[in-house]
């Protein structure tokens, strides 16, 4: 059963103990989309959701820059993002060397703090 209200605490816990890489990815990541070309769901469908940046930039950087006082329905965006609009498959390039999967990873572990994870019966939320 999913929780109702969000626990920042856990959320905040991942975000220090990982600040310097999620920091340092948002500050080096230039949107010069080249990571795009590494991610076969990009380029399958052209959608810039599914862009290894967008998809880093709008979990853990949303939760960093929010420190992780989102709401259940802006997790749910996120957890769409993280399970449903990447597959983790670790191919993500960055030219200016930032961990992409890392990042998506500390995503996914922020969303399971909240009982938020893939539910493969289920279609993603839209919106």
């Amino acid at each position: 059963m999913a929780k109702k209200n969000i626990d920042t605490a856990p959320i905040q816990k991942i975000l220090k103990k990982n600040k310097r890489e999620i920091k340092l990815g948002l500050k080096v990541c230039a949107h010069c989309s080249l990571c795009a070309e590494s991610c076969f769901l990009y380029q399958a469908t052209k959608d810039p959701k599914y862009m290894p940046s967008y998809k880093f930039i709008n979990s853990i950087g949303r939760l960093y820059r929010k420190n992780g006082k989102l709401s259940r329905g802006e997790m749910t965006k996120i957890r769409d993002i993280v399970w449903h609009d990447c597959v983790l498959c670790s191919r993500c390039y960055c030219p200016f060397g930032i961990n992409i999967p890392s990042l998506i990873a500390l995503a996914r572990q922020a969303c399971r703090t909240q009982d938020l994870y893939r539910e493969y019966d289920k279609e993603p939320t839209e919106g």
